[in-house]
């Protein structure tokens, strides 16, 4: 081939290739006439209820749009909300983005399923901007991968540690009952303590959580894990294993102290947040792990008998982030969707309404949610979309500042591609010790070892 020809043929495969892949800086391309029409968000379900915030706030840039419409064609968005748990949401977005069976524009992905959607080359590349020092740190590293922005954060999500005042009282604790620096040798103290005083049958439990076998499980793991090894990361920048038996066997150490039956609630190996949740407010059990979503129920139950604290030790980060998909036929304005919806003010608005922003901005005093928005969600039938007291620090006894350091000490679970399978073998291999309290630790450190090297292969 003359040389002319090679040159030019070369200069047509990068021009292909940067099409392909989005331009310069991870700005999307439209398809080649990009139409107005529907943009659809496929999203797991709102916990501010029926017409609750995420609504809300499609409903005002929806607004936007047919103020700036010039004629009778316009962009507007669709919530569409997946039913099931978490993993079974994932799996139908999966399925539907790899099968074409949905047209999906925007997905709301939780924050470990990033790395798994990029590299499945199922979302598209985002503008870098998008993700700017406004956004808390943590949280914004969960919208790269490989060094690129794929998903935006939305709202995010940290473990809190909820607490019965009354009980504590009750059993001569001191005020503060959860001070600054309590760690969870504290917390088993004051379990002790409760067993000792309380013989009574308004005391059945020390704690309650999340370990029946699903993420809930892989969460409290991973917190206990980082807690125990400072730094844990157990997977590499490409999601390769990285751990060893020594840091699995101190994990593993520390989860069994939360896990004895002294301690936890023996129906915690059964609980999801619902179920948790739903035991802590009938009574009887002094502490709960639960998200801050679980706040407006814990209030309206216990009002000021509820303290919240900052979870002892290291608490998992959670949260869902927002990607366009790579199928879009509206992929820039999906894209100017997704701006809207991760703004300043929107985040304020996500954050009043119950959820943990993104954004720092939004825990200042200087911004305030537009009445539109923030007026209060129509009642659902399990009561979820109650209004979240509030007050000028923000909920009692859950200030925004507390909030917001909670998210800026928060820890990752693994990010990669594989995370499916890395929680499904934590899940499996923890089986023993969460359904008994106890275990050969060493043995289970080398097993869960074995189990995490033939998962995530290097």
């Amino acid at each position: 081939m003359p040389r002319r020809l090679t040159a030019l043929f070369a200069l047509l495969l990068l021009l292909l290739l940067a099409a392909c892949t989005g331009g310069g800086g991870g700005t999307p391309e439209p398809a080649a006439e990009e139409k107005p029409g529907t943009i659809v968000v496929a999203s797991g379900r709102d916990v501010t209820g029926s017409n609750g915030v995420r609504q809300r706030l499609i409903d005002a840039w929806n607004r936007e749009q047919r103020q700036k419409a010039t004629g009778s064609d316009f962009y507007q968005a669709r919530l569409v909300e997946l039913p099931g748990s978490a993993d079974e949401q994932r799996s139908q977005l999966l399925g539907a983005l790899q099968s074409g069976s949905a047209r999906y524009d925007v997905v709301n992905l939780d924050v470990t399923w990033v790395p798994e959607f990029a590299e499945a080359g199922l979302v598209r590349a985002l503008p870098d901007d998008l993700v700017d020092a406004d956004v808390i740190g943590p949280v914004a590293e969960t919208a790269r991968w490989d060094e690129r922005v794929y998903a935006v954060p939305f709202n995010s999500d940290v473990g809190l540690l909820y607490y019965r005042t009354d009980l504590l009282r009750k059993a001569g604790v001191e005020e503060p009952y959860v001070p600054e620096g309590f760690t969870w040798e504290k917390l088993r103290g004051h379990i002790l303590t409760l067993g000792e005083k309380l013989n009574t049958p308004d005391y059945r439990n020390g704690w309650t959580t999340q370990l029946a076998p699903y993420e809930g499980r892989t969460v409290n793991a991973m917190e206990a894990f980082a807690t125990a090894v400072p730094g844990l990361g157990l997977v590499d920048e490409h999601g390769r294993y990285t751990g060893n038996v020594e840091q699995l066997r101190r994990g593993v150490q520390e989860l069994a102290h939360r896990v004895v039956p002294l301690s936890v609630s023996s129906q915690a190996k059964e609980h999801d947040e619902t179920g948790s949740t739903s035991e802590f407010t009938e009574g009887g059990t002094a502490f709960l792990r639960a998200w801050p979503s679980a706040y407006p129920t814990l209030y309206r139950v216990f009002g000021k008998r509820l303290g919240v604290a900052p979870l002892p030790g290291r608490a998992v980060l959670g949260g869902q982030n927002l990607a366009v998909t790579t199928s879009s036929e509206r992929a820039r304005k999906a894209t100017e969707l997704i701006r809207f919806l991760t703004g300043r003010q929107s985040e304020r608005c996500l954050l009043e309404a119950g959820f943990a922003a993104t954004r720092a901005s939004a825990y200042g005093r200087a911004l305030r949610c537009p009445a539109e928005i923030s007026a209060a969600p129509a009642p659902s039938p399990t009561g979820e979309a109650d209004e979240v007291p509030r007050g000028d620090e923000g909920r009692p006894g859950l200030t925004d500042a507390m909030l917001r350091k909670a998210l800026e000490q928060a820890v990752h679970r693994p990010r990669t591609p594989l995370y499916g399978a890395f929680t499904q073998t934590l899940i499996t291999q923890l089986g023993p010790l969460v359904e008994s309290g106890s275990a050969n630790q060493d043995a289970l450190a080398r097993s869960l070892d074995e189990a995490l090297r033939r998962a995530l292969p290097g």
